[in-house]
């Protein structure tokens, strides 16, 4: 997976020529694309929602300082990411903010047991009700035709280098994660059905590993799915497919 930025910066210079880098990760943006950013910057919505977070004063003027295409990682291989530069005030006395604007993918569960259809929407209600403090910073978009997730970036948004961990702090951040999706889950059970689910989960150990058996096998498993559906991502996406 270190390489899925790579392999993606040879992908686009190789279908779209026309594209400039400004570095490892940032591409240069088309006229067209640049003023649909600027236009989407200028919606009440959207910069009411901007200026709602940190209290900043209602009114403020909200200008595009820059922009540019996001190579984020191989998942988005084919979607659309940008990074944008906001100035908020006056020249004079003015502060910046980092916007971060995701395609948001189409949902694999039925749609007909949804009652979200937007994907973008989609995506934001999930994060409310996931992490709210994420998600109330997020905000469904759309541009160029396409459904996008907009969110304004923070240091604490920054992903953790798990090579850099040690053990004990790796097994912190896993218990802290694995709190966060389990009382998500949680939520959505009744009583009883949570407590029915802690006793089957609190079985199936097996005696040479402390974790159930179906987790340990489940994780191995999910690794070789991604590897696997990475390398065919690639070759369709390389083929024009």
């Amino acid at each position: 997976m270190a390489d899925g930025v790579g392999n993606q910066a040879k992908l686009l210079s190789q279908f779209a020529p026309n594209l400039k880098s400004l570095g490892r990760r940032f591409w240069t943006l088309d006229k067209k694309e640049y003023a649909g950013i600027e236009a989407l910057f200028q919606d009440e919505t959207v910069t009411a929602k901007i200026l709602k977070f940190k209290g900043r004063e209602p009114k403020t003027k909200i200008s595009v300082v820059d922009a540019a295409y996001w190579m984020k990682g191989c998942s988005l291989l084919g979607r659309l990411r940008y990074a944008v530069l906001l100035g908020i005030g006056k020249q004079s006395d003015r502060s910046y903010c980092l916007i971060d604007l995701k395609e948001a993918a189409s949902a694999t569960a039925p749609q007909e047991k949804m009652t979200v259809r937007n994907n973008a929407q989609r995506v934001v209600t999930g994060a409310c009700q996931l992490s709210p403090n994420l998600g109330e910073r997020m905000l469904a978009v759309k541009l160029g035709g396409k459904d996008l997730v907009m969110r304004e970036l923070m240091p604490q948004d920054l992903k953790f280098d798990l090579d850099r961990l040690t053990l004990e702090q790796a097994v912190a951040a896993a218990r802290y994660l694995a709190g966060v999706v389990g009382k998500a889950h949680g939520r959505q059970m009744d009583a009883k059905t949570r407590l029915s689910w802690l006793s089957k989960l609190r079985k199936q150990h097996s005696k040479s590993l402390d974790a159930p058996r179906w987790l340990w096998s489940s994780v191995v498993a999910l690794i070789a799915d991604h590897e696997t559906a990475y390398l065919e991502h690639c070759r369709q996406y390389a083929c024009g497919h």
